[in-house]
């Protein structure tokens, strides 16, 4: 029944998985979903004071910052924990069947949230669970992506395709920047809309035109065990990192929040428990035996301590645009989030630049040194960011963006061709479901990281120089040492939703008060970037300087040789090492 019905499709679209311009389409359609999927991330960004003015809530209100943060983070929380259980799903009924099956959950939730259809905290918590929905079909496109890539291209090539579809990724994250800017100014459900008609198209084509070429083995059971203590121990370590980043009892942050510390202990205890069930399944979640194979346990530390490096740098360079450097220059607050995006165009020319070149250099001689490289350039990178002044010269910041983005771009292919190439063929969805899930549980906790430091820079200088300041322009003594002790993460997120952070602080009616050269003056563009900048550089550097150095551990990581001196010999004699998976002989064929 299986060969027949593949032959009706192959004849329907005229190019079967066998014709040598059938990994093209596969190439396109999969970039087209990975391009959905980062789009849809980063266009929140930049969207959110269109989105919560159109349905008329304040994130800064007591209470409402719950919103912002799970419209921020929850996408991420949710595509980290499914990746892996979406790659066994799809291993055990099919990658293309499940990448489709995303395609079509993802358009369904991006069809929602351009409907929404209530108003206030209603509609917030609804815009949240769409979100999810959405996060959800993310999910499968981004565990299958690399997977169904893998199977369609032959080993010779697949740095090259895995270059350009992690192109498109990163592409995807910078153009949400600026689309996100351009369409919240029309009206903030087109920001929703804009996902739908891309949505359809690539659901029908992926239907339409791809084909299942991996093996699939009949009769698997679910590790329904598994799966739920693998979610539970990432849901509960990523929401602890989650509200760490807002403020308790006083304190500038969460982290002394016993519900965030039992979280961040709860995580790796449910995680260890996790490791002991799948060691006692028949037919394990994810199959343990894999982090035996040295590429793909160093491959994915390599992915790891990378997103840690370079998860939190796009949210801290768009709060070092939008609240100093842009307002320093002219720009209007509520202009920022447009420009802070297409000041960073830079970043996207470095993975231009490099990564498809990385990908096929990688193809002919070997993804380790690569990889190294590309993580060494990226440590220089932070480097140079970290002796950058607040109000710097452009030019040089562009410069740097640029040698950031060859870093990132040159480390992304050649490490996952790294990876994949190292697993069976009948493993290739879960194994990139895991790397999926070390990339962005990597990239919530730089989140973490990056806030944290800017956090602390903040609240060791920000209240002394704010109370002075405010005191100075006119603002009474009393006020101005209330205002200046308020969490520092009040102004941060003023600044990224791009409202004035002065405004924000101040009460209307102390504001209303003074004299309106004073209230000018309060309100202008450079009195709070002016006051802000050395807190925040001093917090920015030490968090560059721990993206230097993770870099590097990556670095080194990357160099790690991937079999060991065993398994050479073994291979070498055309003995099976001990502690290897092996491929079968249909597997080893395709």
């Amino acid at each position: 029944m299986g060969a027949p019905r593949a032959r009706r499709r192959t004849a329907r679209i005229g190019i079967g998985r066998d014709h040598p311009r059938y990994k093209w389409v596969v190439l396109s359609n999969t970039t087209l979903g990975t391009l959905l999927a980062t789009v849809n991330f980063s266009i929140i960004l930049i969207s959110l004071p269109a989105i919560f003015r159109g349905i008329g809530v304040n994130p800064l209100a007591p209470g409402e910052t719950g919103y912002l943060l799970w419209m921020l983070m929850g996408y991420m929380v949710v595509t980290a924990v499914l990746v892996v259980s979406a790659g066994r799903v799809s291993d055990m009924l099919g990658r293309v069947r499940m990448y489709n099956l995303g395609f079509a959950i993802f358009t369904v939730g991006s069809v929602l949230l351009f409907l929404t259809p209530g108003r206030g905290n209603t509609a917030a918590l609804e815009m949240i669970m769409f979100r999810l929905v959405q996060a959800v079909g993310g999910a499968f496109l981004f565990a299958n992506a690399p997977a169904i890539l893998t199977d369609a291209f032959p080993v010779e090539q697949r740095g090259l395709a895995l270059g350009l579809n992690m192109i498109a990724g990163t592409a995807g994250q910078l153009v949400g920047l600026v689309l996100g800017g351009v369409l919240a100014a029309i009206d903030w459900r087109a920001v929703f809309l804009v996902s739908v008609p891309v949505g359809i198209l690539g659901t029908i084509w992926a239907f339409v035109a791809l084909h299942e070429t991996a093996q699939i083995r009949r009769g698997q059971r679910i590790d329904v065990l598994g799966n739920l203590v693998f979610a539970a121990a990432l849901v509960v370590f990523l929401i602890a990192i989650t509200y760490g980043l807002l403020p308790y009892d006083g304190a500038t942050m969460g982290w002394l929040n016993p519900w965030v510390d039992a979280g961040l202990a709860g995580g790796p205890i449910l995680l260890a428990a996790f490791v002991l069930i799948e060691r006692r399944v028949r037919e394990p979640m994810l199959d343990l035996s894999l982090f035996r194979i040295r590429a793909f346990a160093a491959g994915n530390a390599a992915t790891f301590f990378s997103s840690i490096a370079r998860g939190g740098l796009q949210f801290m360079l768009i709060l070092w645009l939008q609240g100093i450097w842009l307002p320093l220059h002219g720009y209007a607050y509520q202009d920022t989030p447009l420009w802070s995006g297409i000041y960073m165009i830079p970043l996207l020319g470095g993975f231009i630049l490099l990564g498809p070149l990385f990908g096929s250099l990688s193809d002919r001689f070997g993804q380790r040194p690569f990889a190294a490289a590309s993580q060494v350039i990226t440590a220089a990178g932070f480097i140079l960011l970290g002796v950058l002044p607040g109000n710097f010269a452009y030019f040089e910041f562009a410069c740097v963006l640029v040698l950031i983005g060859v870093g990132m771009g040159g480390f992304m292919s050649p490490n996952t061709a790294w990876i994949m190439n190292s697993v069976p063929a009948r493993q290739r969805g879960v194994a990139s479901g895991a790397r999926a899930t070390f990339q962005n549980s990597g990239m919530l906790l730089s989140l973490g990281i990056f806030f944290t430091m800017v956090v602390l820079g903040l609240a060791g200088q920000l209240p002394s120089t704010l109370g002075h300041g405010l005191t100075a322009a006119g603002l009474p003594a009393a006020q101005a040492a209330s205002i200046s002790h308020l969490p520092p993460t009040v102004a941060l997120f003023a600044a990224f939703l791009g409202y004035n952070p002065i405004r924000t602080l101040i009460p209307a009616q102390a504001l209303h008060s003074l004299p309106a050269a004073t209230q000018a003056h309060l309100l202008g563009h450079t009195f709070f970037p002016s006051l802000v900048s050395p807190a925040f550089i001093s917090g920015l550097h030490m968090a560059f300087a721990i993206g230097a150095v993770i870099s590097l551990l990556a670095a080194a990581i990357s160099l790690v040789p991937g079999q060991s001196r065993a398994a050479r010999r073994a291979a070498a004699s055309g003995t099976p090492a001990v502690g290897g998976v092996e491929d079968t002989p249909e597997e080893r064929a395709s």
